[in-house]
């Protein structure tokens, strides 16, 4: 097989699970996971990625670790999947809303989760959740107001910029999306593809 994707879908690997659904690309998933020290530290692995980390994907021989990163790949160098623009200025879109979901939203998101339910109680500071979720709230707001006007972030439809940022916003519903009705409904239409369910149920114990 081509493609092999390593990572338990219960990590950043659901985005390029995710990604390899929606376009229909037979793939190998090897679930490492995040917390496997051994394998992630093992030479063989770190000849992969390393950073020591999951994912990271083998395509036919090339190699490419972030998973932002790896969906865009993926995207592009397949577009009759439909993930890709069909302009210029839509893959300026695609890169310009996909940095934002990394600079502008993962962070915070990332700092809420670990306060509230990542990390041991002793060391959660819950402070930090509150103040990481206030700090989201104008961003949802952006999003909110963008997709206000057209179902998907792009007006040509559905496309990994829209993956990208519903995966980095898969806690909407408890970061304040009761706030944002436009912004909800958005995610509420990408996770509710086909390509979306099928990557999220391995996420399921087999």
């Amino acid at each position: 097989m081509a493609l092999k994707i390593y990572g338990v879908a219960a990590s950043r690997a659901i985005r390029p699970l995710w990604a390899a659904e929606e376009l229909g690309i037979p793939y190998e998933h090897i679930p490492v996971h995040y917390q496997d020290a051994a394998t992630l530290s093992a030479p063989a692995y770190r000849g992969l990625n390393p950073n020591g980390t999951v994912p990271v994907i083998d395509d036919d021989g090339l190699v490419l670790f972030e998973s932002l990163a790896i969906t865009l790949h993926l995207a592009r160098t397949r577009p009759e999947g439909g993930l890709w623009a069909v302009s210029r200025s839509g893959e300026s879109h695609i890169l310009q809303w996909t940095l934002w979901a990394a600079t502008e939203i993962e962070p915070l998101a990332r700092q809420w989760f670990h306060h509230t339910g990542f990390l041991p109680p002793e060391k959660r500071r819950p402070e930090l959740a509150e103040a990481a979720r206030a700090q989201l709230q104008t961003r949802l707001r952006v999003l909110d107001e963008h997709v206000k006007a057209q179902p998907y972030l792009l007006a040509d439809g559905f496309t990994v910029a829209d993956l990208n940022l519903a995966a980095v916003l898969q806690r909407l519903a408890v970061l304040g999306g009761e706030h944002f009705p436009h912004a909800t409904a958005w995610h509420q239409r990408c996770m509710g593809r086909p390509g979306a369910q099928r990557a999220m149920a391995l996420r399921q114990p087999q």
